[in-house]
């Protein structure tokens, strides 16, 4: 930092870190990180605390109720902003602090940014051990914030105030990078919190983090455009890089003109309206006839800002004999599954490869297997219910209600369902499922209401990932920010109960019937979630809740629809060619008949993978 220059201002160090953060913005002008997140203790409240007062508005603080779950909000909001903008969060040493590494592993994986400021030790030892803290008996560095280590992109504790000179810098350059996007970890001592520095004015001048779009290499790109002329039946299977890039409009066009089939991951679900000619819907373990069978067709799959996942590759059997050409601004998840590698930023390769390609088409894409599937899916969600609904025709209800709104999901059934089912107008979907945490949905949908304001929020939720986190409706009731929960009750967890099924496994200790309990439990999620300030009801039938749907949208806090859901069957069963192979490992010895029949289904599937890395 020598080239800084001019007078200095004598400020804290906690001083310092959120002076600087408030003056961190966008290409449009807005602040990057948008606030902080923060529960106090010991560990944060006298340093970084009194500094968050003090800044007021131009960073401003919002008390969670959970460490984990508010981390969950920040992550949906930096999601729902493309990556483009994002939050901090804050909590005291020990517990508060390992509350948060979940919620680090979750933007890990989905490669989104957010800034943990975990407070720390004395970096003096003075008082040690002090409250809270973990000793290494064989490593006196060591802290609990050493946790974090694995599961951010970028980690540093700051054990003096001119650490973050460099720490700070090097923190937003991270966030701010398409390739190495994701979480950091400012571990930050207590009492260095509160230590006075001299800090170089400079420092906190305003910078502009513009993202960059890498462009391809030459011989990479040729490679490319010779690979796409030689095919016959080529794919798209569109990534979340897609939205990431902003390259939804480029993608489109590109596909359209060359007539190539585009199927959906998780997160890339909705980079594409469903209504697009070419959007053949989702790919892989939970993917749709029309694009399974597109798939296992192609002889060229052209994999754009996905990291390929092995939902999305049907665990490595979904693309039979056919070449992988992988465009990815991370040459990590370019060089998986043996592809030629295309390292560029999505929308600039796109840019390039339909320059390249001008006047090339292929033969039609099979648009009637992608009409007899939409048909197919509009027929099954809007079946009538014999008994208690099943999550396709909760789906189709949804649907019905609510055409235009953001789905959101994370874990359990609805998952699988969504990414199948839900027919999403552009950026109508917002899928947890790198990490699948179950809990994230009701924070996570609070924080991507603050990124969408203009958008209606949907939050699908089970009744078993509901009791896992649901305290952030007290804090979306507090800050009047609405959303509608649609909750799912179907007495216990309903998928992982059908995956121990369908693994040859007898039912145990996933439905509440199932389990070594001594009394049936009656829940009252109304009742619950009532008593955090949220309005919430309880929907008879579908028809019951296509109206509290609507009614929610004159609100100005949560609302809360329970809906008594069937376990089975699944929200593919009775579609014809829903579904692919996944890879979850069946005892190969000592069962019953029925595991013996699932391992020999398994030992079929296996055969077919490609363990190409």
């Amino acid at each position: 930092m020598s080239g800084l220059q001019g007078g200095t201002v004598r400020l804290t160090a906690a001083q310092a870190m959120v002076r600087w953060l408030s003056v961190q913005m966008t290409e449009e002008g807005e602040r990057f990180i948008d606030g902080v997140w923060a529960i106090f203790g010991h560990g944060n409240v006298a340093g970084l605390g009194e500094a968050l007062h003090g800044i007021g508005d131009a960073l401003p603080t919002w008390r969670g109720q959970n460490e984990q779950s508010m981390a969950h909000a920040a992550i949906a909001f930096a999601k729902g902003h493309g990556r483009r903008r994002a939050q901090a969060v804050t909590a005291s040493i020990g517990p508060g602090s390992t509350n948060m590494v979940t919620a680090a592993a979750l933007a890990h994986v989905n490669r989104l940014p957010v800034l943990f400021i975990a407070g720390d030790v004395f970096a003096t030892r003075r008082p040690d051990p002090v409250l809270q803290q973990v000793e290494g008996f064989g490593d006196g560095t060591v802290s609990a914030n050493d946790c974090f280590r694995p599961v951010v992109r970028y980690f540093d504790r700051i054990t003096r105030p001119e650490h973050l000179l460099s720490a700070l810098p090097r923190a937003m350059r991270v966030m701010a990078d398409p390739a190495e996007c994701g979480p950091v970890c400012l571990a930050f001592c207590q009492d260095v919190q509160a230590e006075a520095y001299d800090w170089p004015e400079a420092f906190f001048a305003p910078r502009v983090w513009r993202i960059r779009r890498p462009a391809p290499d030459a011989g990479e790109l040729a490679e490319a455009v010779a690979m796409i002329r030689a095919a016959r039946a080529p794919i798209i299977v569109c990534g979340g890089g897609v939205i990431h890039s902003g390259a939804e409009a480029v993608l489109g066009a590109f596909a359209g003109r060359l007539n190539i089939p585009v199927i959906e991951t998780q997160a890339g679900k909705s980079a594409l309206a469903q209504a697009h000619p070419m959007n053949f819907g989702a790919a892989g373990v939970d993917g749709s006839a029309a694009a399974n069978a597109a798939a296992q067709a192609a002889d060229l799959v052209i994999a754009v800002g996905t990291r390929l996942q092995d939902f999305t590759t049907g665990s490595r059997t979904l693309f039979p004999g056919a070449r992988l050409l992988a465009v990815n601004v991370q040459a990590y998840d370019a060089g998986k599954h043996g592809a030629a590698m295309l390292v560029a930023d999505a929308r600039v390769a796109l840019e390039a490869l339909g320059a390249a390609l001008e006047g090339l088409r292929f033969e039609a894409a099979d648009s009637g297997a992608r009409a007899a599937w939409l048909a197919a899916v509009e027929a099954h969600c809007n079946t009538a219910p014999e008994g208690l609904p099943t999550d396709a025709q909760v789906i189709g209800a949804v649907q019905r209600a609510a055409p235009d709104g953001i789905a959101l999901c994370a874990a359990g059934t609805m998952p699988g369902a969504l990414k199948l089912l839900w027919r999403a107008s552009q950026h109508g979907y917002h899928m947890e499922y790198g990490y699948s945490c179950m809990g994230y949905e009701v924070a996570g949908a609070m924080g991507l209401k603050l990124a969408r304001p203009d958008r209606e929020v949907l939050c699908f939720v089970g009744d078993g990932s509901y009791m896992m986190a649901n305290s952030e409706l007290a804090t979306a009731v507090m800050r009047r920010i609405p959303f509608t929960v649609i909750l799912t009750d179907n007495r216990g967890y309903g998928c992982i109960n059908r995956l121990q099924a369908h693994s040859g496994g007898a039912p145990f200790n996933n439905m509440y019937v199932d389990c070594r309990i001594e009394a049936q439990p009656v829940i009252d999620y109304v009742a619950h979630a009532a008593s955090m300030g949220a309005h919430a009801v309880k929907a008879a039938d579908l028809a019951a809740l296509e109206a509290e749907i609507a009614a929610a949208r004159g609100r100005d806090i949560p609302t809360i629809i329970v809906i008594e859901t069937t376990a089975r069957p699944g929200p593919g069963d009775g579609l014809e060619g829903a579904g692919h192979f996944w890879d979850v490992a069946v005892p190969a010895v000592g069962g019953p008949e029925r595991l013996e029949q699932a391992y020999a289904r398994y030992i079929e599937h296996v055969a077919r993978q490609n363990v190409i890395n």
